[in-house]
């Protein structure tokens, strides 16, 4: 499987007062495209700062950080926004759904940025809803929605552009059992039969053993790696 993450002694450090604290030390990491990658640790292990490295989101200190081959940590500010608006899509706890919008309004929102014609838009939405099994629900608005809907809302918004790359950031954290498998399943389809490649930081064990490979962080490194059989 050719890696679509290379990441080369990435580190991360910034000062406070007068300490110089340091979330990732020297970390190096290949993902291989249409990989499930899982991120597990303590608070202040250093994995959001790791999602947040390859999401584009921040830049290492040191170190290089490879997506497809693109050294993203030499972009500017404004490279890295149009970087990211073409190559990541982003799934998030409490999934930022937009309150007033319909499930089909606020899937459409990152399309709006992009110079798609309103058929192309309306096209593209409704294929991320089928693939989520909302094209049912498109009319409705997030309050008028189960917390797993409104999950599987946000999903649909990460992935209607097309990106490559999907982190999701504790993405059944908010969920009951039942729900966050239903979306457990969701991104396992994602990878395994759509070629996304996704990285995931969760706390739950449960979440981490659904993933094709779960790595442990401590301290801004490493320390432990599990690959799952089954998959």
């Amino acid at each position: 499987m050719k890696n679509l993450i290379e990441i080369k002694d990435a580190t991360k450090s910034f000062h406070k007062n007068k300490e110089t604290i340091t979330p990732l030390d020297k970390l190096s990491l290949d993902v291989g495209r249409g990989e499930f990658l899982s991120l597990m640790g303590p608070s202040g292990s250093g994995k959001t700062t790791l999602l947040n490295l390859i999401a584009g989101i921040d830049s290492p200190t040191s170190g290089e950080i490879l997506i497809n081959g693109n050294d993203i940590a030499k972009l500017s500010r404004s490279q890295l926004t149009r970087w990211r608006a073409q190559h990541v899509g982003y799934i998030f706890q409490l999934y930022h759904l937009v309150p007033i919008l319909s499930a089909y309004e606020n899937v459409e929102l990152p399309l709006l940025l992009g110079k798609w014609t309103k058929a192309e838009r309306k096209a593209k939405v409704m294929a991320a809803l089928d693939l989520v099994k909302l094209s049912d629900r498109a009319q409705h608005r997030p309050s008028e929605l189960s917390g797993g809907q409104e999950q599987r809302v946000a999903i649909a918004r990460a992935i209607v552009h097309d990106p490559e790359l999907l982190v999701a950031d504790e993405p059944t954290g908010d969920l009951d059992r039942e729900s966050a498998d239903s979306i457990l399943r969701l991104l396992g389809d994602l990878a395994e039969k759509h070629g996304k490649t996704i990285v995931m930081v969760t706390h739950d064990p449960k979440a981490s053993a659904a993933a094709h490979r779960a790595l442990q962080l401590e301290k801004g490194k490493l320390v432990g790696e599990g690959h799952l059989l089954s998959h």
